[in-house]
């Protein structure tokens, strides 16, 4: 018993001691959208929150993986912002979300 404990632990260092692969151009993007919608959610912006969400429902590809990475960086911002980070106004939340659209159409050209 108190082998397979120490294999485990062993194991599970080493995995945690592996380098972490950088994000892929359209998870960025997807992350930096997802971002933009949970602020706009927090600061009461929902004509940019619906417009963030159909940047990504019309442009990246429908997987699992692009609707979790999406939903998680919009949670992470949300809960951040709830934190008492003053919102940013209207037209800061629309050239980020411009920013994040322009690179989620690179990362994404042929999908629609």
């Amino acid at each position: 018993m108190k082998f397979v404990l120490t294999t485990l632990a062993a194991a599970l260092l080493a995995v945690s001691a592996l380098p972490v692969r950088a994000a892929d151009p359209g998870t960025a993007a997807i992350e930096a959208i997802g971002k933009v919608n949970g602020m706009a959610l927090a600061c009461e912006q929902p004509a940019i929150a619906s417009r963030a969400r159909n940047a990504v429902t019309t442009t990246a590809p429908k997987t699992r993986a692009n609707g979790e990475t999406f939903e998680n960086a919009t949670n992470a911002a949300y809960l951040e912002q709830g934190k008492g980070a003053p919102c940013p106004d209207a037209s800061a939340l629309n050239a980020a979300l411009g920013d994040a659209e322009k690179k989620l159409q690179a990362a994404f050209p042929a999908s629609k």
